[in-house]
Parts: structure tokens; sequence; C-alpha cells
């Protein structure tokens, strides 16, 4: 298959998983991913993109080993300790302060994993104000796409394996020991609220004080890197800090970060001359609900009283809800309010507000129509942005829509009088075309070396991301072998402690004992047997046993052994003169009994050699 062809595939595969598990990976690196996904393939034995396609389809439970391989989860407490000293040191005092005594601090640790680095951060921010002030003033958001091991970090128990690097004070301080397992203090707990949240597609958590997303970013593509950085510079306060793992540098994303510690990779927020472009905020729980009613009906007023027409239609296309705006401007009046969508004129004047709405709920994003002209009889047009705004539960299940209907008739005459305004200004900028057209050259080649500076930042920075998670590949894989090197040599020393037993038990009988395969062919034999017969276990091992030159006649036990062997008996026993390893006569009592498997398949006999 050609490279060309393979990618085609691997973008097919990438389309199937969002179109079916809703996990967009089409901003992560290619290079990194494809090897993952190649290696899970390779584990379940299946060949081609196309292929592994079909393999999901038939196997709904590969997803979560897929995402597993996919989304690395290696992480520890206070990663980087230098980085984590510096926090602590010079931007939590600072933050604080600047927040006073009673102020609230909203955090996001961001890429979370199983959860050390939100739990780090808690113990950070408790020894820097106290555990006391800390439960009542911090509210920590751990999110991450992986919701096995956001239910592993939900849990706050760690193995004593994952807590050796912790600091022995912290870990007295913060932890309980519960069934042979470390548990994070109750008390604290209950200052973090993990929750799902895909970087690449879902809105951020907003107004935040400090943004940790460490070793998150590089494996994202420039174009998904981006993308996220904006969200993250919406999502933090004016003040707010952001800190990233140490492999990403935010070298050509100066407009939105400036370095507090470039070593460190702690950057601060810069501020933006245009704030009107917002991401959408995700609802976060305060944890206050003592003026919850009082609360409600302000929201509800607020709604009522807005400037903005808004209605809410629940997932039955039921009108829900409509503000005083929205009933003036479509006639809707109160007893609309609990009636069908379709049956109103709004639902499909000025737009089809229900392909809207699927288009929301499939997609799991608000919707936007902009300049949608309604137009009235005799009069000027009106001009509507109508924004579709999917709700959903804690569970993440759809709950309803906001519809809200924005209107910017002002806004598009005063563009049309604009382009007026430029079509006549474009005649004078002509003139001025060619004195440009100097500068634009000497601009161009200035820029043409900028870039090829800036394409050698990006080269140098992509290769050390790249080594960056080609390392924890590698040591995820090394985690993984030295688990199963630990299962070997405990089943190792098992097995020799059980050879060891099995010999002591054979060197203590006081007859010879033989066993024999089907063919039968030597399989065992003890030391007594040795005495009796001059021939050692090496000598005799895997040979027929008939064919053995020894002092027993052994043709006479044919017709013992092929009884024990067939199933028509469970015990042979005979008697015959023999010779044994010293020339002198004996009498050997020979008993055969069959070699029973667990499955009651009979695998040979067992034959006892006593001298009598």
């Amino acid at each position: 298959m050609s490279e060309a062809a393979e990618e085609k595939e691997f973008e097919r595969l990438l389309q199937f998983l969002r179109q079916n598990r809703g996990s967009d990976l089409t901003g992560y690196k290619r290079p990194s991913l494809m090897r993952r996904v190649s290696r899970r393939m390779q584990t379940i034995g299946v060949e081609g993109y196309e292929r592994y396609v079909d393999y999901l389809e038939v196997h709904p439970e590969e997803f979560s080993q897929l995402f597993n391989v996919v989304l690395i989860n290696v992480t520890s407490f206070f990663r980087d300790p230098p980085a984590w000293e510096y926090l602590q040191k010079s931007v939590l005092p600072d933050l604080l302060q600047a927040k006073g005594e009673n102020g609230l601090v909203r955090v996001w640790c961001a890429g979370v994993a199983s959860g050390q680095e939100a739990y780090s951060v808690a113990m950070a921010f408790a020894e820097a104000m106290g555990a006391e002030a800390f439960s009542a003033r911090v509210k920590i958001y751990a999110t991450d796409v992986d919701d096995e091991a956001l239910n592993q970090a939900r849990l706050g128990t760690f193995a004593p394996k994952e807590m050796e690097e912790l600091d022995p004070a912290l870990r007295e301080r913060y932890f309980q020991p519960v069934n042979g397992r470390f548990a994070f203090h109750p008390a604290l707990r209950r200052s973090l609220i993990f929750g799902r949240n895909d970087l690449v597609q879902d809105s951020p958590i907003s107004r935040l004080d400090l943004l940790l997303c460490r070793n998150t970013l590089m494996y994202f593509n420039a174009e998904a890197q981006a993308g996220i950085l904006s969200r993250f510079h919406f999502a933090l306060n004016g003040s707010g800090v952001l800190f990233l793992g140490r492999a990403e540098m935010l070298l050509t994303h100066a407009h939105l970060f400036s370095p507090l510690d470039m070593k460190s990779r702690i950057f601060a927020k810069v501020a933006s001359p245009d704030a009107r472009h917002r991401p959408p905020e995700l609802a976060a729980d305060n944890g206050n609900g003592a003026d919850m009613n009082h609360r409600e009906r302000l929201r509800d007023q607020a709604m009522e009283d807005a400037l903005i027409a808004r209605i809410v239609v629940d997932t039955n296309g039921v009108i829900a809800s409509a503000n005083q705006r929205a009933r003036v401007m479509f006639s809707l009046n109160a007893r609309d309010v609990g009636r069908s969508l379709k049956d109103l004129e709004v639902s499909h004047r000025p737009v089809d507000l229900r392909a809207l709405i699927e288009q929301a709920h499939a997609e799991r994003r608000a919707v936007t129509q902009t300049s949608i002209e309604r137009r009235f009889g005799g009069g000027e047009p009106q001009y509507l942005d109508i924004v579709v705004t999917p709700f959903v539960d804690e569970g993440n299940a759809p709950l309803g829509v906001g519809i809200s209907f924005v209107d910017v008739t002002r806004y598009v005459r005063m563009q049309e009088e604009l382009q007026r305004s430029r079509e006549e200004i474009q005649s004078t900028n002509e003139e001025l075309q060619s004195s440009n057209e100097e500068l634009e050259t000497t601009n161009e080649e200035l820029q043409s070396s900028n870039e090829e500076l800036e394409t050698t930042n990006e080269e140098l920075q992509s290769t050390n991301e790249e080594l960056e998670t080609m390392n924890e590949e590698l040591q995820s894989t090394n985690e993984e072998l030295q688990t199963v090197n630990a299962e070997l040599r405990t089943r190792t020393e098992d097995l020799n402690e059980l050879n060891g037993f099995f010999q002591s038990v054979l060197g203590s009988l006081s007859a010879g004992a033989v066993v024999v395969n089907h063919n039968l062919d030597v399989l065992m034999w003890n030391h007594r047997a040795e005495d009796l017969w001059g021939l050692r276990a090496e000598e005799v091992q895997g040979r027929g046993l008939l064919n053995l030159d020894i002092g027993l006649p052994l043709a006479e036990l044919r017709t013992m052994i092929r009884p024990c062997l067939s199933g028509e008996a469970e015990r042979q026993q005979v008697v015959l003169d023999a010779i044994n390893r010293r020339g002198k006569p004996i009498k050997v009592r020979v008993t055969c009994t069959p070699l029973v498997a667990p499955g009651q398949k009979r695998q040979g006999v067992i034959l006892m050699m006593e001298d009598m």
C-alpha cells in the first residue's frame, strides 16, 4: 500500500472514532499517533486501518483498549521538582497576596491522567495557605479525556509504589493508609472536582487563577495547539498563570503568553486588546448553595429582562421558556410556552431552527447562523444572529437547547455604509499602491527571513516534543516489562519450590518409580530405580521403556501396561524374576497405575518396582 493510501485509511479511522465515540484525535501529531495505533493493531493481530475499523465495529470493548494505548498516562507527584519549587516559592505567594485573605482561587489541571498532578497542586496550596484556608477558598477542576484514568483519579487512592517519590512528610500530612494503599485526606479531597474535557472540542473552564497543562500539548499538531492555547488565554483571569511541561515553550505564541520562568515553563497571560470573541464557558459548581433559591429567582428575572431574545427548548422539542424580548419579537404569548416548537412560525421563519437544533445535538457544540434576513410587509428587513447552544447534564446527557436571537440590523447597515466608504477610498489607495510596492518588497524579504527563523524554531520544538513523547512511551513500556518480570520471577520461584518438593517426595520412596507416556517413553526415573537397574535418569529420559537394557524382563510388562493405558483396568500388579545392577537375582513386585490428567484423560502410567 502506498503512503498516501495508508494516510487516507488512517484519516477514515480517526473520523470513525469521532463519530462513534466523540473522541476527536485529528489534532494529534500524526507520526506518534500512527505509531501507537499500529502498536495496538499488532497486539491483536490486525493488519491495515480499514480492517481495524471493521474490528472495532464487531468488538466495541476494543475502544477502551485503543484509548489506553493512544492516551499515554505517565504521571507522578510533583513531576519535575525544580519547576514545582519555583511555582511554590515565586508564583503561589504572589497569587494568594493578589487574591487577599478571603478571595476564592480557581485552578484547572487539564490532561490530569490518574490524578497525581491535581493532588500535587492541592498539597502545594495547602502548604502555602494552610489546610483550613485551602478547603474554604480553593477549587481545583481536574479534567482528562480518558474516562478510565478519571475513575482512578476520583478514588484518590494510590499504591505504595506510586508514593515512593513523594516527600514522606507530605505523605504523612495529606494521606491516610487504607487497605494497603494511601488515600488523600477526605476533607481536602472535597475541593477537587474531576470531569471529562476534550481540549480540542470542549469549552474551557473560565475565571481561572492557575492553569496546569503539563506534557499534554506536545501530542497535538501546531493547529490544534494554537486553538487550545487560545482557549487557555480566554480561561485565565487577567493575572492568571499557565504552567506547562518541560517540552512546551510557546515560542510562537508570545501574543498570548509571556514567560515568567522559561526554564520552569511557567507563563503569564498577555492582555488582549480585543476580547469580543470569547469561547463558551463551562458550567462549574462553585460550592455555594446557601442562596440558591434567591439566585435562581435572580437568574430568571435576568433572563426575562435580557435585551437579547432567548427561547429554551427541551429534548422533546417543547418550548420550556421564552423571555419578554423573544415573546415581543415573535408574537408569542404565555400559552405558547409548553407547545411544540414545530407548531409555531418561529420554528421555520426566518430560518429552520429544527435543523440547527439537530446539528447542535449531533456535534455537541453551539451552532451559529449570522446575518439572517427577516422581512416584514412593506418595512425594512431585520437582520439576526441566531445561536443554538446545547445543554447537557453532569452525565453528558442532553437536556435541551437555548436559542438566542441577536438583532444585528444596525451593524449590518453600518457594514454596508462602511463598504460604500471603502469603495470610495479604494481609488485613493490605488494611487498609493505604487509607493507601497517598493516598501512591500523590502517587507517581504524581511518576512521571508523571519519565517525561516520561525520554521527552524518550530522544527526544533517539534523534535524536542517528539523525543519527549518517545521517552514517555519507553517509560510506559519499561514499567510494563518490570511488572511482567516480577510476575515471571514469582512464578519461577513457585516452580522451583514445587520441583524441590517433588524431588524430595520421589527421593524418599523406597520403591523404584518410573513414569511413561502413551508411547511408553520414559518421563521420570527416580533414584531408587537408578539403584535397582544401574541406569541414571539422564540416560533413560525420553527413551522407550521396553528398549532399555536392564535386568527386568520388560517384555512381560507390556500385557500389564496396555489395560491401564486403555482404561480397561485401574491397577495391575505382577511379580517378576529379575537381576539387579549388582548381578544378584531378585524378585520384583511391579505395580502399574494410570497417569490421569486434570481433564480425566490418561496420559501414561506409573510403575512402582519393589525388591521383595
